[in-house]
This record gives structure tokens, sequence and C-alpha cells, in this order.
């Protein structure tokens, strides 16, 4: 990690840090109101759990497709203007929302979310290294965790906000809608189509004013070093992860996590009207709201818990509690398997932190495949056991937390074990 060309003062760090870290509220927003759009446009659109589900995955896609070029274009351009840039380019896919709910073509929606998502993916590249770099290196640790907790505070918020603005009480089962007018039934798709105008146009004004604040703040720039001791790009990123078994298996652990907690996310308002038939979605999207208020809890709790319990052991405990209560969700009836898909938040709270620090960054593209997965299981079976899905991700996070995660001969040779890891 490079120096800023121009260090701030020491007075100067509070405005600059927390004009930065309303970027991880940002992107939580994007990230978690995707849970509420997927229940409201399968019942808009009439579609199967697995076409509602391709949501997600135009998201992560955007995501995963946008994160290198957006490396590569704050390289030239710098950080600043690379995260204004990416303010720029969400609040294009947010507006896009309004002509979206006008035409009501699924498709349109679906672009809209991918030019959002390449837009956010710009912001997570870029704020993480200014937070580094905004304060005394001392506390850059205190500093990122304090940022991703407000991540965590934005997903708490998000369902609630999506409720009262995006879902409604107006559900018609099958029969009902096959007894309406052609008229009467364009005119419910219009009304369901038309609530996320207004939430999409706020998030646009909000995407454009934190630019313009951004474009005109003091921040130090951050250049990358470049020295002889620069890795050697000519051959192909993914056969050097290959040639370390750890770091593959830290590739793969955060990939299939991030396909857990995106997919688990995704289906509670769904799974909880079909475990609880007559189910509202307002009243279902309670539930979710749960799910993520237990991962703030859990990640405030975890960051404290991890001062007496090492990290691995403390990721191997969340994943084993992650494991049960997905058995049990899949297994039980009644209320205890929608409160065991609640308590999955608590559990996912410490997951990819921990993972990360134990490996490498990781890919993200697991959002866009699982999910994808539960859907075409759920249509072809139940979403009930379209949860077996994560339960598959959470044992190989487990795994990895016992003993993936440890640097083996190749790695140790190499002198690639992550700071913090024994080499055992």
């Amino acid at each position: 990690m490079g120096q800023p060309a121009a260090p701030l003062t020491e007075r100067n760090y509070v405005a600059p840090l927390v004009l930065v870290t309303s970027l991880f509220f940002l992107w939580a927003l994007g990230v978690n109101l995707n849970d509420v759009l997927i229940p409201h446009l399968k019942k808009a659109f009439h579609l199967t759990d697995f076409r509602s589900s391709l949501i997600q995955t135009a998201f992560f896609g955007g995501y995963f497709l946008a994160a290198l070029p957006a490396g590569r274009i704050m390289e030239r351009i710098g950080y600043k203007r690379g995260i204004v840039l990416g303010l720029l380019i969400g609040a294009m896919g947010t507006i896009l929302f309004v002509p979206a709910a006008s035409v009501r073509v699924y498709g349109f929606f679906l672009f809209a979310l991918f030019v959002m998502a390449c837009g956010q993916s710009f912001l997570e590249v870029g704020a993480n290294p200014y937070v580094i770099i905004l304060g005394p290196p001392g506390s850059s640790e205190r500093r990122l965790n304090l940022a991703q907790s407000f991540n965590s505070v934005g997903a708490a918020l998000t369902p609630g906000i999506g409720a009262a603005f995006i879902l409604t009480n107006e559900e018609y089962s099958p029969a009902q809608l096959a007894a309406m007018t052609p008229r009467q039934i364009e005119a419910y798709q219009i009304a369901e189509a038309s609530t996320v105008r207004g939430p999409y146009l706020a998030i646009t004004c909000v995407f454009l004013l934190v630019a313009l604040m951004i474009y005109f703040a003091r921040l130090p720039e951050i250049h990358e070093p470049s020295d002889s001791k620069t890795p050697d790009t000519s051959q192909p990123r993914w056969s050097a992860v290959l040639a370390h078994p750890r770091l593959g298996k830290g590739v793969i652990a955060p990939f299939f996590y991030v396909g857990a907690q995106v997919g688990v996310a995704s289906f509670i308002i769904r799974f909880v009207q079909h475990t609880s038939p007559g189910t509202s979605e307002k009243l279902a999207a309670n539930y979710l709201k749960f799910h993520l208020l237990g991962f703030m809890i859990g990640r405030f709790a975890g960051s404290a818990v991890m001062k007496i319990i090492s990290a691995p052991r403390l990721l191997s405990i969340f994943a084993a509690g992650a494991l049960i209560s997905i058995l049990l969700a899949i297994s039980t009836s009644g209320l205890a398997p929608i409160w065991a898909v609640v308590f999955i938040g608590f559990f996912h709270s410490i997951m990819f932190p921990t993972i990360f620090a134990l490996s490498i960054k990781g890919l993200g593209s697991g959002g866009a495949m699982i999910p994808a997965l539960m859907g075409y299981i759920s249509d072809a079976s139940s979403i009930q056991r379209a949860f077996i899905v994560p339960l598959a991700c959470y044992v190989y996070v487990l795994y990895f937390a016992l003993r993936g995660y440890r640097p083996g001969a190749v790695d140790q040779a190499r002198g690639t074990v992550p700071v913090g890891v024994e080499a055992r």
C-alpha cells in the first residue's frame, strides 16, 4: 500500500473519514435492497424462483466483472476520481429504474441492477484503501472495522426501507389473477412496478450528492508502489493462485461464504411465506430485518470476543452454528425453520472479514451463482430443499476454519504465510 502524496493533519482526518465511511453504508443499501426486490418483482412479473434469482446474478455479475477494470482505472486516474466515477455509474443504474418501471420489462430491471453494481464495485475497490490511510497506521485496523460496521448498519436498516416503500399488501392467488380482466391485471402490474421509482430515485440523489462532496473534499491520493519488487504479471493470475494450495482455498472459501450469505438472504421472504402460508410480504420482511439485525450484532460482538478467542476458532464456531441452523431450517416445520434462518444472520457476521484475514481477498462471484442454483432447486422441488445449497457452503467454510486456512508446505517454503497465522 502506497503512502498519500500530501498527508493530512490529525485534525483533518474526521471529515474525510466520515465521507469515505458513508460509501460502506451506500453499498450495503444497494446490495440488501435486492432481497426485497426478489419477492416483489417475482410477484409483479409472475416469475419462477429461478428467474427472480437472476436479480442477484445480474447484480453480483456486475460486481465481479467490474472489479478488475475498476482497479485498473483507479491506477490511471487516481482513487478519488475513481470513487466519484463509481458513484456516477451507480447513479446511472439507479435512475434506470424509473424507465424500467414505466415499460415494465424485467430484463430492463436486470440491466439497471447490473449498471448499479458496476458502480458499487468501484466504491468497494476504493473505499478500503482510503480508510487505511486516513489516520495513523497503528489504528488502521480499528478504523476499517468501524467503517465495515456501518455496512452492517446499512444492511440492518434496508429491509425496513424496502418494506415501507417497495412492498405492498396487494397479493392475489393464481385463481384470483385468472378471474381478473386483462385491464385489471395490467393495472395491478403497473401499481406493483411503480413502487420502486421513489426509493431508487432517492438513492440516485444520494449517490450524486456524495459524489459531489467527495469531488470537492480534500482527500490524499493513493499511489501504488512501483519498484523492483512488483510481482511479475506475465503469468496468468489463476496459475499463481493454483501454485499455492492455501491461496486457492482462500479464494474458494469467500466464494462459498458470499454465495451462502446472498442466497439465504435472497429467499428469506419466500421461505417464510412457504413455511407459514398466508404470511404477507411485509410481515415476512420483518424476519429479513431480524436476520440482518443479527448480522450487525454479531459483527460488533464477534470483534469484541475475538480479543479472547482466536480468529480460526471463532470462525469454526460460527460456521458450525450456521450449519446447525441450516439443518434445522431444512428438517423442521412451523416457526422453528423460520427462526433458524433468522439466526444464520448472526453466524454470517464475522465470516468474510475473518476469512479475509486468514487468507487473501477472494471472489464475490458466488453471490451471482448460488442464488440462481437455489432458485432452480426451489422451482424443481421446494424453497426449503433449496437451502441444501448454502448447507454445502457452510461445510466448506467450517473445513476452512478448522484446517484449510493453515499454510501447507508449498506456502511455507515460498513465504506466503499470512500475518498472524502460525506455520504449523
